[in-house]
C-alpha cells in the first residue's frame, strides 16, 4: 500500500512539476515578445544582406555564361519567402499585439503569446537560411556542347549523300577504324555532313561524349587545344603547348568513347602535339577528319579509310535550286534562264543555296545578268557569286604548291570537260610551263605528278577515260576569273561575242601566244599537231623542223602523202622519207594507207610514245581516245603476213604495247618462232582479227621448251574461223592429242594476263588442265560466237580463278555445261565436290542452245561474291546443276537447289527456257538469294509459279520484280499450300517496291488468297499489268488492306473483274476502307469485265491522285455524285475532281458531269484532258464542256467519230461567251478520229481554242487529208508529229508552211500516201520559206514520198541539225528550188545512225542515196 501510494505521489509530483514548465515558458512568450520580434527582425536584415550577396554572384556568374547551382537558386526562392511573406506576418501579429482587452485596461496576452512564438520559431528558419547561404560558389561552368545540331536549311538528305552518310556511321563503328577521312572540294558539304553525322551520333549515344575542332590551313595548335578543353570543360593552368597536351590527353582518356572531329585539315597535324590519344592502347578515341587533300588524309593523317564527298546530280542539283527559288519557275518563263543558272553552280551546294537564294524572286531580267556573269567570268563579274565560293576555290589555287600548279590548273580550266592529257601535254610543252625537263617524257611525268596531285585537291576530278581530266563548270569559272587578271585573252571562249577582244596595246601584253604562220621558219618549233584536220599533204618545210620531237597526225583521213626533201609533189607521191631528216622526233601519231611507202633504211628506234596505223583505216581504228593509256600503239591492216614487213615496222612490232593487227589474208601461222623472239616483249594488250586462214597464231619449233608472255594483260581473238590452237604442232608429230585441239598449250605462259576474248574462233577447248595454271590473275573471260568450242573450264581450273570477275559465254551452240565432265578429265582428274568462285561478281550465259547446266548435281558451287547474272535464250536448260547432258534424262525441273550457293547475288534475269517449271527448288543453300533485289523472268513458257511459299522469307529483301511473256505461268506469289498452312511458320515484310506483268495469258493470280494477316507487301509502291487475259482479281483483300505507299497502279487490257477479291472472313454489313494516300497515278485500260473496285461494302480515299486514265472500263461506274443512288462508284466527283491534275472523261462521264450542279472550281487543277467514246458517226465535239477547265493546257480526243473539229452542240456556236471562256490550250493530240478528213474550216470557232497551240500530234487518223484552210494558229507551234494517216498525200500547202515560224520538230512517220510534204499551189511563182527553228525533221516508212517539196522555191533552214530519213524508197530529192542547210552535216538513216551519210549537201546526199540503191540500209 506504501508503494502505491508513493508513487501515486512521484506521478503527481512529476505531471505538475511538467505543467508548471509548461505554463512558465508560455508566459515567457507574453513577457518577452518584444525582445523575440526584435531579435527576428535583426536577423531577417542579415538574411537580407547575405540574400542580396548572393544575388550579385548570381547576377556576376549568369553575365559570363556559367549556370546557378541548383540549391542556390532553392535557397534563394527560401529566403526570399522568408523575407516577404514570414516578415510580413510577423509585423501582422505585431500590431495586433499592441491592441488592448477590456476596454484597453488588459494587455492582449493571446496575440503577445502568438507573436512572440512565430518570432522563435522564424528566426531559428532564419538561422539555419543564414548557414545554408555560406556558399563557397554559387556557379559552375557548363561543359559546351559542339554546335553540330544543323538547322533544316542547312543539311539536305540528298539522296547521293545518304549512301555516304550511311558508310561513315557505319565506320564509326567499326572498332578496327580509328582515323576515318571525308574529303571533297571546297563548297561540296563536307562540314554540313560532318555535323550531321555527328548530331546522329550523339542521337544514338554511340559515343560518351562529342568534341570539335577547326584545323583550318595554318593549323593552330593551342587554339584547337582550347576548343576542344572548352567542351570538355577542361581549364587549362599550364601554359606551354606541351603542358596542356599533357593535360587534355588525360583528360580524353577519362572518356570511355569519345569521337573527336578536327574539320577542315590542310597539312599534316600532329595529333599527338594537340594531346590525342592515339594508339593501340587508345582504342576509344576515334577521330573524323575533314580534308579538302586526299593526300592529307592518306599520307599525313594515316586515315584508315577514306570517304569522298561529290558533286550533286544534276537532278538533284536542280530540285534543290528549284526547292530554294520556288517551284512556279518550272511553269514560267524564267525556267530556261534558271536551269542554266543552276547548272552553273556545278553541283556544289554552297553555290547552289547562295545562288537561289540571290535569285529567289528576282526578276528575268536579274537571272539572265547573274547567267552572263558566271558565263564571262572575271575579277569583278562575281558579285552573284558569294565570296565564300569565290575565296575558297582562290584561296586552293594560292596555296598551290608550286607555280607548275598553277598554270597546269589554270591551263586546264580552258580546256573543257574531259580533257585530253595528251593535248594538255602539247599545251604545256610550247607554253615552256616546266622548267628542268628537256625530253617529252620527263614532261609527261611531271606532267601526270602535277595533274594526281591537283586532282588529290578537288581542283581536278577523272576524266571518262584514264587519259582524260575533269574540271567542275564553277571552279573552272574561277580559274577563268584568276586567269583573266593578267591576260584577257586566256579565258575567250568559243561562243562569247568578239566585242571583249582586247585592243592593240593589250595584245602587246600577251607573251604566250601560238601562231603559225609560215612552218618552216618556225626552227625552234618541238611540238606539231595537226589532229582531225582535212589536210591532204604537208607542206615541203615540214624537213625543216630538225628539233621536231613530237608529231601529232591522227584522224587525218585526207593526209595522202608526205612529200620528201628534195622532191616535188609530183615526183613522189605517197614517201615517208621526209621524216627522216626529224632526227630529234621520240613522239609520233600517223596513219600511214600502205606499209610499202615506209623506206626501208628508215629507222623508228628513237620514238618513245607512237600510236601508228599502217593499212586501210577501217572504222574501228580511229577511236583515238582509249588507246592513249598505252604509251605504244601500233595497228597493222596488213593484207599479208608479218614476215614481209620491213625492219622499221618490225622495230615498232618489237617496242609496243598495245598491237592490233587486222585482215590478215593468205597466211595460216602468223608468226614463227624465230620471229617471236625479237617480237611482243613489252607487249600489255594484243587484238587479232579478221584472218580468214589463219590456224596458229604462234608456229611451234624443237629448240622453244616455253613461250612466255611476262607483260601481256589483255588478248582479243576475233573473227579467226580456222583457228586451231595458238601454237602449231611441231614438226614431224602426226597423232593428235587433247592437247592440240586446245586454245593454249602448256608451253603458253600468260602470268600476268587479266582479260580474255573470244570471239568467232573455231576451237574447239581453250586450255587443258595442265596449262591453265599460268592464268591465275584472269579477271574477265568473255566467249562470243564460237560455234565449236565445248569445253570451257574444267572441275580443277576454278581454283585457278580466284580473280575472275566476269564471265560471259554467248552464241556457242555446242556447250552443253559451263564446268565440264568429260570421260577425259573423269579419268585424269579427281573428283572435287565444291567449286567456288570467290570473286565473281558478273556471269552472263546467252545463246547457248545446248547448254544443259552450269554443271552436274555432283558438285556444289559458291559464288559468294556474284552481284550479277544473266541467263538467256538457253532452251535446253535443265538447272543451275543438272543430273545429266543426256537430254532424254528428266530434270528436276527448279532451276535453283540447294547445291548452289549465291549469298550476295542483287539481280538475276533469266530468258527463254524451255524446262525450268520451277526457278526455285523447296530447299534453298544457306543465305542463297537473301540480298536479290531485282528479277526478271521472260519468255519461260513451262514455268508455273514465281515464289512458293517456301521463298518468301529468304526473298523479303526483293524490290523489282519483272515477268513478261510466259505462256503457263498462272501464279506469281504462291502464299498457300493445298492442305499445308505454311502461313504459320512464315513471317515476311517484303521490301517489294516494284512488279511488271507482262502479256501472261494463263495467270490466275498474282497474290493467292491468305487469311493471315502475317504476310505484307506494305512497300509496295508502283504496279504494272498488261494483257493477263485469265487473271480475274488483282489483290487479295489482305494486301490490299496493307498499300499506303502504293503510288502508281496501271491494269492494261486483262480480264479483271474487280481489283481486290473479297475477304474470306468479311461481312456484308462491315463496311471496309481502302486508304491509297500516297497513290498518284491511277490507269484502268481496256478492261471490259471490270465490275467494281471491291465486291463487298467499302469506300475508297485517293488523297494524293493526280493522275487518272480510264478507258474501255464499259461495266464499271467510274463517277458517282456524293448523294447518288448509285452503289460503289469507284470515284466520288466533289471529292477526287478537284484535286486531279490529268484524267479520262468518256461520254457518259461528260454527261453525268454537266447534269450535276457543282462548284466553279470543279476543274480548276485539272491540265490534261482526254476524251473519248463519242464512238456515234452523228456526235459533235462538246467544246461548251470545256468552259470550266480554266488551266486546261492539253486536251487528247481519242477513240471519237468526230467528222470535223469545227462542228459543236448547236448552243455552243451561237453562244459567243461560252467561246470566250473555253481556254487556249497548248498540246493537242488527235488519235484515232477515224472520220475526220479536215483539221477545222476557215473562220472556225475552234481558232480560238488552239490560238496558243505549241504541239500538235495527228495519230492514227485514217481519213484526214489536210489541215484545212486557215491555219493561224501554226505560228506558234513549235512541235508537229504525224503518224499513220493512210488518205493524207501532203502535209500543208507551201504558202501555209510560211507559217510555220516557230517549229522544231517535224516528224511525219507511215503515211502511205504521202507524195511530197509541202504541197505547191495553184499559183507557182517561186518564193521563199523559212523554217528560221525547225532543228529536227524526221521522215520514216513514206512509201510514196518522192520529194519534201516538188515545187521551185527557196528553202532556208538556218537551224536544221539532224535530219533522219528511213524507209522512203521513192525520194530522189529533197527539193527542186534552191536549199540552204548550213548547220546539217550529216543525214542518219535511224535514229541511232550517229554517223550518217554525206554528200555535201542534203539534195546531193539524198541523191546519191538514190542512185547507189542504198535499199538495204534505208529502205529496209
Amino acid at each position: 500500500m506504501e508503494i502505491i501510494t508513493a508513487a501515486a505521489g512521484n506521478l503527481v509530483t512529476g505531471v505538475f512539476s511538467n505543467m508548471f514548465q509548461k505554463i512558465r515558458r508560455n508566459f515567457s512568450y507574453v513577457c518577452r515578445y518584444a525582445r523575440m520580434v526584435s531579435g527576428f527582425e535583426k536577423k531577417v536584415e542579415t538574411l537580407k544582406d547575405k540574400r542580396d550577396g548572393v544575388l550579385l554572384d548570381v547576377d556576376a556568374a549568369e553575365k559570363i555564361g556559367e549556370n546557378i547551382y541548383p540549391v542556390v537558386n532553392t535557397w534563394l526562392a527560401k529566403a526570399d519567402k522568408m523575407i516577404d511573406s514570414e516578415l510580413k506576418e510577423v509585423k501582422s501579429l505585431k500590431d495586433e499585439a499592441k491592441n488592448k482587452c477590456f476596454i484597453g485596461l488588459c494587455p492582449n496576452f493571446k496575440a503577445r503569446y502568438q507573436l512572440s512564438k512565430k518570432a522563435e520559431e522564424d528566426a531559428a528558419a532564419v538561422d539555419e537560411l543564414l548557414q545554408q547561404g555560406a556558399f563557397d560558389k554559387v556557379s559552375y561552368r557548363d561543359v559546351p556542347q559542339p554546335i553540330v545540331v544543323v538547322p533544316p536549311k542547312d543539311f539536305e538528305d540528298f539522296d547521293s549523300r545518304k549512301l555516304m552518310f550511311n558508310n561513315i556511321m557505319e565506320a564509326l563503328k567499326d572498332p578496327n577504324l580509328n582515323i576515318i577521312g571525308v574529303y571533297g572540294m571546297p563548297g561540296v558539304g563536307k562540314t554540313t555532313l560532318v555535323k550531321e553525322v555527328v548530331r546522329q551520333v550523339k542521337e544514338d549515344k554511340f559515343f560518351d561524349s562529342v568534341v570539335m575542332a577547326v584545323a583550318t590551313h595554318i593549323p593552330d595548335v593551342q587554339k584547337i587545344q582550347d576548343e576542344i578543353a572548352d567542351m570538355l570543360g577542361l581549364k587549362f593552368e599550364e601554359q606551354s603547348i606541351s603542358g596542356r597536351a599533357s593535360r587534355l590527353h588525360q583528360r580524353l582518356k577519362k572518356e570511355k568513347k569519345i569521337l573527336v572531329v578536327l574539320d577542315d585539315i590542310w597539312a599534316k597535324l600532329d595529333l599527338m602535339e594537340v594531346g590525342i590519344p592515339l594508339g593501340d592502347e587508345d582504342q576509344g578515341c576515334t577521330i573524323l577528319l575533314t580534308s579538302r587533300d586526299l593526300n592529307v588524309l592518306l599520307k599525313d593523317m594515316d586515315a584508315k579509310k577514306n570517304f569522298p564527298i561529290g558533286v550533286l546530280e544534276h537532278e538533284e542539283a536542280w530540285q534543290f535550286f528549284k526547292k530554294i527559288i520556288g517551284d512556279g519557275v518550272e511553269s514560267s518563263d524564267l525556267l530556261p534562264i534558271a536551269t542554266e543558272v543552276a547548272k552553273k553552280c556545278g553541283g556544289l551546294p554552297i553555290a547552289i543555296r547562295t545562288l537561289s537564294t540571290f535569285l529567289r524572286n528576282e526578276p528575268l531580267f536579274v537571272r539572265e545578268d547573274a547567267l552572263r556573269q558566271l558565263s564571262k567570268p572575271s575579277s569583278s563579274n562575281f558579285q552573284g557569286v558569294p565570296a565564300t565560293v569565290y575565296s575558297t576555290i582562290e584561296w586552293s589555287y594560292d596555296r598551290l604548291q608550286s607555280e607548275d600548279h598553277k598554270q597546269i590548273f589554270l591551263l586546264c580550266s580552258l580546256m573543257g570537260h574531259n580533257a585530253s592529257l595528251g593535248l594538255l601535254l602539247l599545251f604545256a610543252m610550247g607554253l615552256g610551263l616546266f622548267h628542268g625537263v628537256s625530253t617529252i617524257k620527263e614532261t609527261r611525268d611531271k606532267l601526270l605528278t602535277v595533274v594526281r596531285q591537283l586532282k588529290a585537291s578537288c581542283l581536278l576530278l577523272d576524266g571518262n577515260t584514264n587519259m582524260q581530266i575533269d574540271m567542275h563548270d564553277l571552279i573552272s569559272d574561277v580559274a577563268l576569273s584568276i586567269a583573266s587578271k593578267g591576260n584577257p585573252v586566256f579565258v575567250l571562249r568559243r561562243k562569247h561575242d568578239l566585242s571583249d577582244w582586247p585592243d592593240d596595246e593589250t595584245m602587246k601584253e600577251c607573251g604566250k601566244i601560238s601562231y603559225i604562220a609560215l612552218i618552216g621558219e618556225l626552227k625552234n618549233l618541238e611540238i606539231l599537231g595537226i589532229a582531225s584536220s582535212d589536210i591532204e599533204m604537208l607542206p615541203e618545210e615540214l624537213g625543216q623542223l630538225t628539233k621536231l620531237k613530237r608529231l601529232d597526225l591522227c584522224s587525218c583521213s585526207k593526209l595522202k602523202r608526205i612529200p620528201p626533201e628534195g622532191h616535188s609533189s609530183v615526183q613522189s607521191n605517197s614517201s615517208l622519207a621526209e621524216l627522216k631528216a626529224l632526227s630529234c622526233l621520240t613522239a609520233l601519231e600517223i596513219h600511214i594507207s600502205n606499209a610499202k611507202i615506209i623506206p626501208k633504211d628508215f629507222s623508228f628506234e628513237k620514238l618513245q610514245r607512237y600510236i601508228i596505223f599502217i593499212g586501210e583505216a577501217s572504222q574501228w581504228d580511229w577511236k583515238w581516245g582509249w588507246v592513249r593509256e598505252y604509251s605504244r600503239t601500233l595497228n597493222l591492216n596488213l593484207q599479208t603476213s608479218i614476215s614481209f614487213l620491213n625492219n622499221g615496222v618490225k622495230v615498232l612490232l618489237n617496242k609496243a604495247e598495245n598491237l592490233y593487227i587486222d585482215e590478215v589474208n593468205g597466211v595460216e601461222i602468223l608468226l614463227h618462232e624465230s620471229e617471236f623472239g625479237n617480237y611482243f616483249k613489252q607487249l600489255r594488250n594484243l587484238h587479232i582479227q579478221n584472218g580468214e586462214m589463219v590456224q596458229y597464231i604462234l608456229k611451234d619449233g624443237d629448240a622453244v621448251q616455253k613461250i612466255e608472255f611476262l607483260q601481256l594483260e589483255s588478248l582479243t581473238l576475233k573473227g579467226l574461223p580456222d583457228l586451231i590452237s595458238f601454237c602449231s604442232k611441231k614438226e614431224g608429230s602426226t597423232s593428235i592429242s587433247p592437247q592440240e585441239i586446245a586454245l593454249f598449250k602448256q608451253q603458253i605462259l600468260l602470268p600476268k594476263l587479266e582479260k580474255l576474248k573470244l570471239s568467232s574462233v573455231s576451237i574447239e577447248r581453250i586450255w587443258v588442265p595442265q596449262a591453265f595454271c599460268s592464268t591465275q590473275n584472269l579477271t574477265s573471260l568473255i566467249i562470243e560466237g564460237c560455234a565449236n568450242i565445248k569445253h570451257v573450264l574444267s572441275d580443277t581450273m576454278p581454283e585457278y580463278l580466284q580473280q575472275l570477275r566476269c564471265l560471259e559465254i554467248s552464241e556457242c551452240k555446242c556447250i552443253q555445261e559451263i564446268i565440264s565432265t568429260d570421260k577425259m578429265i573423269q579419268e585424269t582428274l579427281k573428283n572435287r565436290a565444291l567449286i567456288r568462285f570467290p570473286r565473281l561478281n558478273f556471269l552472263k550465259l546467252k545463246g547457248l542452245q545446248k547448254l544443259i547446266g552450269f554443271c552436274h548435281e555432283d558438285y556444289t558451287v559458291e559464288f559468294p561474291a556474284l552481284t550479277i547474272l544473266e541467263i538467256e535464250n538457253c532452251p535446253e536448260f535443265k538447272g543451275f546443276t543438272h543430273n545429266s547432258i543426256r537430254k532424254n534424262v528428266p530434270s528436276h525441273g527448279a532451276f535453283f537447289n540447294n547445291q548452289v550457293a549465291f549469298s550476295n547475288l542483287k539481280k538475276i534475269t533469266i530468258s527463254h527456257l524451255r524446262n525450268a517449271k520451277r526457278i526455285w527448288d523447296g530447299q534453298l543453300h544457306t543465305n542463297s538469294f537473301s540480298m536479290l533485289k531485282e528479277l526478271n523472268v521472260k519468255e519461260c513458257d513451262v514455268l508455273l509459279n514465281i515464289f512458293s511459299p517456301f521463298l518468301l522469307g529468304a526473298l523479303q529483301r526483293l524490290e523489282k520484280l519483272k515477268v513478261t511473256n510466259c505462256a503457263s505461268l498462272e501464279e506469281v506469289f504462291q502464299l498457300q499450300v493445298q492442305g499445308l498452312d505454311i502461313e504459320e511458320t512464315n513471317v515476311v515484310h517484303s521490301q517489294l517496291r516494284e512488279v511488271n506483268l507482262v502479256r501472261l495469258p494463263k495467270l490466275k493470280h498474282v497474290w493467292t488468297k491468305h487469311r493471315k494477316g502475317n504476310i505484307s507487301f506494305e512497300n509496295l509502291q508502283y504496279v504494272f499489268i498488261l494483257e493477263c487475259g485469265s487473271l480475274k482479281t488483282l489483290f487479295p483483300f489482305s494486301i490490299a488492306k496493307d498499300l499506303h505507299q502504293l503510288e502508281r497502279l496501271s491494269i492494261n487490257r486483262c480480264g479483271l473483274e474487280q481489283i481486290v477479291s473479297k475477304s474470306v472472313e468479311d461481312s456484308d454489313e462491315r463496311e471496309i476502307c481502302f486508304a491509297f494516300n500516297q497513290l498518284s497515278f491511277l490507269r484502268l485500260w481496256c478492261l471490259p469485265n471490270l465490275t467494281c473496285f471491291y465486291p463487298g461494302m467499302h469506300r475508297t480515299t485517293w488523297s494524293a491522285l493526280k493522275q487518272l486514265k480510264i478507258s474501255g472500263c464499259g461495266r464499271i461506274k467510274i463517277f458517282g455524285h456524293e448523294e447518288s443512288e448509285i452503289p460503289h462508284p469507284l470515284f466520288v466527283i466533289e471529292k477526287v475532281i478537284p484535286q486531279l491534275e490529268e484524267v479520262s472523261f468518256s461520254r457518259n462521264d461528260i454527261s453525268l458531269i454537266s447534269d450535276g450542279k457543282y462548284e466553279a472550281n470543279l476543274f480548276c487543277n485539272i491540265k490534261l484532258l482526254r476524251i473519248s467514246g463519242y464512238s456515234d458517226e452523228s456526235a459533235v465535239f462538246p467544246i461548251s464542256f470545256l468552259r470550266r477547265f480554266y488551266n486546261l493546257e492539253s486536251l487528247e480526243l481519242g477513240s471519237c467519230n468526230f467528222k470535223e473539229l469545227a462542228s459543236f452542240e448547236s448552243n455552243a456556236c451561237e453562244d459567243k461567251d461560252t467561246i470566250v471562256t473555253i481556254p487556249n490550250i497548248k498540246n493537242l493530240k488527235l488519235d484515232v478520229i477515224k472520220n475526220i478528213r479536215h483539221f477545222w474550216k476557215q473562220d472556225s470557232s475552234f481558232d480560238h481554242f488552239c490560238a496558243s497551240l505549241v504541239r500538235l500530234e495527228v495519230w492514227k487518223c485514217d481519213s484526214f487529208i489536210n489541215f484545212g484552210l486557215d491555219l493561224s494558229f501554226f505560228e506558234n507551234l513549235t512541235t508537229l508529229d504525224v503518224w499513220k494517216c493512210k488518205e493524207m498525200s501532203a502535209l500543208i500547202t507551201s504558202s501555209k508552211a510560211r507559217s510555220l515560224v516557230c517549229l522544231v520538230t517535224m516528224r511525219i512517220r507511215e503515211c502511205e500516201m504521202m507524195r511530197e510534204v509541202i504541197v505547191s499551189e495553184e499559183d507557182d511563182t517561186p518564193y521563199e520559206i523559212v523554217f528560221s527553228e525547225l532543228k529536227r525533221l524526221e521522215l520514216h516508212c513514206l512509201q510514196s514520198l518522192t520529194s519534201f517539196c516538188s515545187g521551185s522555191y527557196t528553202l532556208r533552214f538556218p537551224s536544221l541539225e539532224q535530219v533522219t530519213l528511213s524507209q522512203c524508197p521513192r525520194m530522189k530529192n529533197f527539193c527542186q528550188g534552191e536549199l540552204t542547210t548550213p548547220k546539217l552535216h550529216k543525214v542518219q538513216l535511224t535514229e541511232t545512225d550517229f554517223r550518217g551519210r554525206w554528200a555535201g549537201d542534203l539534195n546531193a546526199t539524198i541523191e546519191q542515196l538514190n542512185t547507189e540503191g542504198a535499199e538495204k540500209s534505208i529502205y529496209f
